[in-house]
């Protein structure tokens, strides 16, 4: 399924958000924290109020902020550079001429520091590639005139082919050299990785092109004929092998792009501080039972029944108050921490943080203006008092140290990349059978039944905030009990 479109293609605002169904049973976010500076620091805030029918059982009771973190998966990448397929094909290509100086490094001194240069440099190009001809199937879709759709057809054609042949011209200097297996077979890698793309969004292409659809028809089958000759995989009428290949591709995607992904490494948000009103909540319980147990000896002196009642009933009292103090301190925590923090790293460097949190929230904790979207789809008013949502809010701090992440860095780098994949099995739990049969008549009298699916409906409202940007996103997921029916965005 394709992203649900909320902000530009190349990401120039300087917060943006995508979302889309990843599978029947989770939604996939993609957050965009661009525009970054040389200079400074960039905040980034994340808040998502999430509006859960009653009928689902979702609360605090059952469903805690462990449960949440477990049906949360996310990852931060860095955003790939762009480039366009025409400046990929241009001799002057900042990507081609970073490939090619480290080819040559490579020759010349043929040592792991030449070896893992050039390991990065084949990956952060093929990285591109794909980002590249993403945005250029974009661009043939948008274009309202199929004259217009054919001349770019053969302008993609013309353009990738000059690309991936440049490419596998420097890879095979490489192989033909036998320098070293393991770089020849990464460089292998990242071709076979390139020809599976390219085919996949040149087959993509086939329905939308008119006198261009022999070109095209001949172009894949160039493609197809290559992957062959290479002995990679490709898709065919094979279950198994096309099982197989699906998987490959996938771990190839994932090895073309480790080197954009950035670490995290994740802890709980002030923890010493949670600590000290703790220490402070059972000082001041002892401090009461103490006082008690002092001011009634000295005026019963030693051991009485009388003292005796009251020291027990202090302590009982001494356990209250230090729970009551607790439950007030952690309400006060919660306001003023998050409940993880993490370390953002590029290699060895740290070049941001991360806070996170999440809390059910009542409904007079949420702002008009959150209510009022998230009532603009409704179809009878006040829908979530009707039924009695419970609101999960999330939210999330994002600060880049631009400089640490600009640092040595010869690609145009813009900002980072959130996936983050919301898992939503366990709200499908005590939802009713996903269809309901159901009669109606005809108007001869006749009776006719029909099977209806039920749905329950989740409103996600994102608030993006940075640098007084702000932007507002409502995501209404449709749902059964057989998984996501659909993502409407307004």
């Amino acid at each position: 399924m394709a992203w649900v479109y909320t902000g530009n293609i190349l990401n120039l605002s300087m917060i943006s958000i995508q979302a889309k169904k990843h599978d029947n049973f989770s939604i996939e976010f993609k957050l965009g924290y661009n525009k970054i500076e040389k200079l400074g620091k960039s905040d980034f805030l994340v808040r998502a109020w999430i509006f859960i029918p009653n009928s689902l059982d979702i609360n605090p009771e059952i469903y805690g902020k462990d449960q949440f973190y477990r049906d949360l998966k996310s990852n931060v990448r860095l955003i790939t550079p762009v480039f366009s397929t025409d400046d990929l094909a241009q001799a002057t290509s900042i990507p081609f001429l970073l490939l090619e100086s480290a080819k040559q490094n490579f020759i010349e001194h043929p040592d792991k520091k030449h070896s893992d240069d050039y390991e990065y440099h084949i990956k952060m190009f093929s990285a591109i590639f794909k980002s590249s001809i993403r945005n250029r199937i974009y661009e043939i879709f948008r274009n309202t005139t199929q004259k217009g759709r054919d001349y770019d057809i053969l302008m993609f054609i013309k353009e990738t082919r000059l690309i991936t042949s440049r490419f596998r011209k420097i890879i095979n200097e490489i192989k033909v050299r036998n320098i070293s297996e393991y770089i020849s077979a990464r460089s292998e890698y990242a071709d076979e990785f390139i020809s599976a793309i390219l085919e996949d969004k040149s087959l993509r292409l086939l329905d939308i092109c008119q006198s261009s659809k022999i070109q095209l028809s001949e172009y894949i089958l160039e493609i197809n004929s290559y992957r062959k000759s290479k002995q990679y995989c490709i898709i065919n009428d094979d279950p198994v092998n096309n099982r197989n290949t699906v998987f490959r591709i996938g771990m190839l995607k994932k090895y073309i792009e480790s080197d954009l992904y950035v670490g995290l490494d994740k802890k709980r948000d002030g923890f010493a501080a949670e600590q000290l009103y703790y220490s402070i909540a059972a000082g001041v319980a002892m401090v009461f039972a103490t006082g008690v147990a002092w001011a009634t000896q000295v005026k019963y002196g030693n051991i009485t029944t009388p003292l005796f009642i009251v020291l027990v009933i202090s302590y009982m009292l001494k356990d209250r108050i230090k729970d009551l103090m607790r439950y007030f301190f952690s309400r006060k925590f919660v306001s003023r921490y998050f409940d993880k923090k993490a370390s953002v790293s590029t290699g060895k460097i740290i070049v941001g943080n991360i806070k996170e949190g999440v809390d059910f929230i009542p409904y007079d904790r949420v702002t008009p203006d959150i209510i009022k979207m998230r009532n603009s789809s409704s179809t009878i008013d006040d829908e979530s008092r009707i039924f009695e949502e419970k609101i999960l809010l999330y939210k999330k701090h994002i600060t880049i140290y631009n400089k640490k992440l600009l640092r040595d860095n010869r690609y145009p780098l813009s900002g980072l990349n959130e996936i983050m994949r919301l898992h939503l099995v366990r709200f499908t739990q005590k939802m009713d059978n996903p269809e309901i049969s159901a009669e109606y008549m005809l108007q001869n009298g006749n009776l006719l039944n029909t099977h209806i699916e039920k749905l329950y409906y989740l409103n996600i409202i994102f608030e993006l905030e940075s640098h007084n940007q702000n932007l507002f996103k409502h995501f209404r997921i449709a749902m059964t009990r057989n998984g996501i029916i659909k993502i409407q965005e307004s």
